[in-house]
């Protein structure tokens, strides 16, 4: 009897275990800028510190003090291009370009002009007021636009070494400031970060 019992107990235990198992998902609401490293991949986090650092580190460089100097009271106008996803991770870069676009705008230092396609729109309504629907007092010249004096692109890339359910894994963010006239480099910034990632051996 004392087996029969012994059985049927790990019997029930084990069918709790599955129930658990198989339980719905369990949700808990956090702070956004919390850091939460689940895979060990390229995450939010990431993405918002890095593009902090590195456009602080690009507006201490001397490119804008020398524009700054030639163009009394006026700011450069940027804009962010492309930056190229040239990891072994799917990556939305659009995710790191927002967060670069909101560190420049709100860094008060340069003015910050809409992307390719972001005009491609704007002109679209610009061209609608211009059918006589729009009053002429409030209608949006299409020769107005600001120029960009600079542009910002870039590529994130990884190296990753793994073995036995280990891997450490580099990523590497590379920016450069061009100036458009020119096509010269003003300013060129990395910024890497290194992860080490250990896998459970029991994985459900």
């Amino acid at each position: 009897m004392t087996g029969f019992w012994l059985q049927r107990k790990l019997v029930a235990l084990l069918i709790v275990f599955l129930v658990a198992a198989c339980a719905g998902p369990s949700v808990k609401r956090t702070e956004v800028d919390e850091t939460i490293d689940l895979s060990g991949k390229w995450n939010d986090t990431d993405s918002r510190l890095v593009a902090e650092e590195m456009i602080l580190d690009c507006l201490e460089r001397p490119w804008l003090e020398r524009y700054q100097t030639s163009h009394p009271g006026k700011a450069p106008t940027v804009i962010v291009a492309t930056v190229k996803n040239r990891s072994h991770e799917h990556i939305n870069t659009q995710v790191f370009i927002k967060n670069l676009e909101r560190a420049l705008i709100n860094s008060g230092r340069v003015q910050f002009v809409a992307s390719k396609d972001e005009r491609v729109e704007l002109r679209e309504e610009k061209a609608d007021q211009q059918y006589g629907f729009t009053s002429r007092e409030t209608q949006k010249s299409i020769s107005r636009e600001v120029g960009a004096d600079y542009m910002l692109q870039g590529s994130i890339n990884t190296i990753k070494d793994e073995i036995k359910g280990k891997y450490v894994i580099l990523y590497q963010v590379n920016l450069e400031l061009i100036e458009l006239e020119t096509h010269l480099k003003k300013w060129i910034g990395q910024k890497e970060i290194k992860k080490y990632v250990k896998r459970s051996r029991f994985t459900f």
